[in-house]
């Protein structure tokens, strides 16, 4: 009787301690120790009293699953330990829309021939379809593709 006592006490506890202790571990354990506390109960007490040892093993398993999973979720003691701010920003910068096209940007990096520009203040990744083109120089945005500006070096008119 002392031993079917003992490890359904110590699944109890450990079933208990996983409600406040993440990764399972103290969870399976508990249940590992409820089953050995059940097949004692089994070889002491024969079929009838596993039966009730079973029975009483799904009980408080439900319970303790019950609590973990519904009950302690909106109790006051998660509102404790959870964390609830969020966190603002963007991993990504915003896509530039169409209506950039026409106009001009700075190199802020050496676009060879990807790179980043700067267009009012705001940075973009850009490709440069004519080759190479040097941090400062101004560009001219040609085109839009899915995540970044197309530039090309300005046209320069030569007069003699």
């Amino acid at each position: 009787m002392s031993a079917v006592i003992f490890f359904f006490a110590l699944g109890v506890l450990l079933l208990a301690l996983e409600v406040v202790v993440p990764g399972a571990v103290l969870g399976v354990l508990g249940g590992i120790a409820m089953l050995v506390g059940v097949v004692a109960a089994f070889s002491e007490f024969g079929w009838n009293g596993g039966a009730w040892a079973t029975g009483a093993a799904f009980l408080l398993a439900g319970a303790a699953f019950y609590l973990e999973f519904v009950y302690l979720p909106k109790s006051r003691l998660a509102k404790i330990f959870s964390l609830t701010a969020t966190v603002g920003g963007q991993s990504q910068p915003a896509i530039a829309s169409r209506d950039v096209i026409g106009k001009r940007a700075v190199a802020v990096t050496p676009l060879t021939p990807t790179g980043v520009v700067e267009l009012a203040g705001r940075r973009h990744e850009a490709f440069a379809r004519n080759g190479h083109i040097a941090v400062g120089s101004a560009v001219d945005i040609v085109d839009l593709d899915n995540f970044r500006l197309i530039v090309t070096k300005p046209l320069t008119i030569q007069t003699t």
